[in-house]
């Protein structure tokens, strides 16, 4: 399988010919339910070579390989009967099963409970089956080539993704949990964790910890996410399934921020938080009454960072994507960056350069690394460079891993204080004492950089609002001397 976005290509080509799929979104989100059932039927293939009881949490007839696996297997009018008749209505049904075999069985009914069959044609459909049937997920380079179909997959969501769903690349993902380097027995958490890049580095970075079958109960154990859309929460349970995770219990179908803040206790309380949280879109009415009055706002990002400090444990570690709009904003936005703070040790903010995210969002973003329990002393600011002729990012030409080695041979140790971090052309620190003063502004600029012409859309509009408003008080000032004067 060596042109996969070929293969995906053509699968979407047969999808284009059947009247009931419309529009990419569904295209996708008939090909990942269908590659899911195989991934997972592979999977299963496997265990039942390892684990002498192993019981299937889907009925035989029902399994992939009883009904897709066959090229000249049911097709028509009768292959479309037999999933929309027979395969959905049972893995969308509650389990009656317990032990592991009830935990994976409730796992198929949260991954299909908003899954749907969008093909009219079951001749279309078995096109489709047999093109998936060429990979064997038990194959390692197979399954090494799934790599590259998520990417495709993850690319063509995000043409057709809404405003503020971006998908973190994977530099950035693995940077993070390279620096906040979880521990086998620690809680790793992303309360919005699309499509699970965050939890697989963090699956990942812990397994080289993985020596017995405890240890690999720890493993799953310790791995949570939430995920809110059906499409990437399916996507984030096979992409742990691939990574060895057989029953991602953890993987909850739900939102983070339906449930009221003051809900969440010690027992929601997590070691290590990591996420992209959605920024620039707007909630759903009355979420942002889960929340006390002076954290209230429609913005989804600023909703996730109140949660986020409140689900961190006593030395608990996080790392939140953030766009610059949240570094400069007043408001909600300052009351929080004052609890951040105050709160937590808000050691160092990684300053992206233009394009991580391009060609989906231009937004200039950064990495806030912060430690719940004590109070921040000084933020550390590293301005992340890009690499010798790269003068932007693409979708050809993304960010690398290796770049972020300057920051990991800077970054020091935290226990100390950081005592070896140096400034350089890239880091600078600024007191907390000075970012208390100016209203809780974290939109510092790089004092080794001559300053640069500010073109960025947000910084202009700010920027123009603060004039609107310095104007419309010199308005009001001249307005109380006249009318002080005239009544005289």
């Amino acid at each position: 399988m060596s042109n996969i976005s070929g293969v995906i290509k053509s699968i979407q080509d047969i999808m284009r010919k059947d009247v009931g799929v419309d529009g990419d979104a569904q295209r996708i989100g008939q090909l990942v339910w269908m590659f899911f059932l195989k991934i997972y039927d592979d999977r299963e293939s496997e265990l039942e070579l390892v684990e002498d009881d192993f019981k299937s949490a889907i009925p035989d007839h029902l399994r992939w390989r009883n009904w897709a696996a066959n090229s000249e297997g049911i097709t028509g009018d009768a292959l479309t009967d037999f999933v929309n008749l027979q395969l959905f209505p049972r893995l969308k049904t509650d389990p009656a099963a317990q032990g592991e075999a009830g935990r994976r069985a409730q796992l198929l009914r949260d991954v299909f409970e908003d899954a749907y069959n969008y093909m009219k044609s079951g001749t279309l459909m078995r096109q489709v089956i047999n093109k998936i049937n060429e990979i064997d997920f038990n194959n390692s380079e197979d399954r090494h080539t799934f790599g590259a179909i998520y990417e495709q997959v993850l690319k063509d969501l995000q043409s057709a993704g809404n405003a503020g769903e971006f998908y973190t690349p994977r530099a950035v993902t693995r940077f993070i949990i390279d620096r906040l380097d979880p521990e086998l027995q620690e809680i790793v958490f992303d309360p919005a964790c699309g499509t699970g890049g965050f939890l697989s580095c963090a699956v990942d970075h812990k397994r080289t910890s993985v020596h017995s079958p405890a240890d690999e109960e720890t493993l799953r154990n310790t791995i949570r996410g939430v995920e809110k859309k059906a499409l990437p929460h399916m996507l984030c349970i096979t992409n742990m399934i691939l990574h060895g995770i057989d029953t991602p219990s953890g993987i909850i179908h739900g939102n983070t921020l339906a449930k009221p803040y003051r809900d969440y206790g010690d027992r929601d309380r997590v070691h290590v938080i990591a996420t992209n949280p959605p920024f620039g879109g707007m909630e759903e009415d009355g979420i942002e009454n889960n929340f006390p009055a002076h954290l209230r706002t429609r913005e989804t990002a600023d909703l996730f960072m109140a949660l986020i400090i409140r689900l961190l444990r006593a030395h608990g570690r996080a790392a939140v994507v953030l766009p610059d709009g949240f570094l400069f904003g007043e408001g909600t936005k300052s009351t929080l960056k004052k609890e951040l703070l105050e709160l937590c040790n808000l050691h160092t903010i990684v300053r992206l350069p233009n394009g991580v995210f391009a060609p989906y969002t231009g937004i200039k973003t950064n990495i806030l690394f912060f430690t719940k329990g004590v109070p921040t002393r000084d933020v550390w600011f590293y301005e992340h460079p890009y690499p010798d002729g790269v003068s932007s990012y693409n979708k050809t030409k993304p960010m690398q891993f290796n770049e972020f080695q300057t920051e990991r041979d800077w970054w020091g140790n935290e226990a100390d204080g950081f005592k070896s971090r140096k400034f350089t052309k890239q880091a600078w620190k600024v007191g907390a004492a000075e970012i208390a003063d100016s209203n809780y502004n974290l939109d510092r600029k790089n004092p080794h950089q001559a300053e640069a012409i500010d073109h960025n859309p947000e910084h202009l509009l700010e920027n123009y609002r603060k004039t609107q408003e310095s104007i419309q008080s010199i308005r009001d000032q001249l307005k109380a001397i006249l009318s002080e004067a005239l009544t005289r």
